[in-house]
């Protein structure tokens, strides 16, 4: 269990914060990048759920990425390191989990015909937002993984892949199933 007693403890006026490990890096160190935007899809969500009150299976989805996201950023905040005791780490089970709930919501959605646009709903237009964000703390853990001196496990980024997977169904559900999607219309004003 985490207690929070101080809010502020002005270690970080130097401009650098602690790992989980008691590490300390810059704040704008990549894996520092990586877990603040896994905080910000979280938050993104967060908005999303003020809409989502009159659709309680969808909101529970929702209410369980968002502990999940937790469980990134715990995972993220605590690199992998050899001899030490295992931390809280993303795992399959959450991905599978995550693609049963896009299943469920996509056995639902009408055929897409183009491409979709951000809008609709306020629940769908705000779940855009936080597939983009969720698409870029992807690009960012990737490209952290992608280091040779740094770990990240391999369930968390296929979590950050079917998230934005899952949010963008999730828009579609939000949307009526999909009948109150804004389609795209290629050359529409030229």
């Amino acid at each position: 269990m985490v207690t929070l007693n101080r809010i502020y403890t002005k270690t970080g006026d130097d401009g650098t914060t602690a790992l989980g490990t008691g590490e300390r890096r810059s704040k704008y160190d990549l894996r520092i990048e990586a877990y603040g935007t896994v905080d910000e899809t979280n938050a993104a969500i967060g908005v999303v759920r003020l809409h989502t009150g009159d659709t309680p299976e969808l909101d529970a989805m929702l209410g369980r990425i968002q502990n999940d996201l937790f469980d990134l950023g715990a995972d993220l905040a605590v690199p992998e390191r050899e001899g030490k005791a295992e931390r809280l780490r993303v795992v399959a089970s959450q991905v599978e989990r995550l693609e049963r709930d896009i299943d469920a919501l996509n056995d639902k959605l009408a055929p897409l015909t183009s491409f979709v646009l951000p809008g609709g709903t306020p629940a769908a237009a705000h779940l855009h937002v936080a597939r983009t964000i969720c698409r870029r703390a992807e690009r960012v853990i990737v490209e952290l993984a992608a280091r040779p001196d740094e770990q990240v496990g391999t369930a968390g980024i296929h979590y950050m892949n079917r998230l934005s997977d899952f949010l963008f169904v999730a828009s579609r559900a939000a949307n009526g199933n999909g009948a109150g999607d804004v389609l795209w219309v290629p050359g529409q004003n030229r």
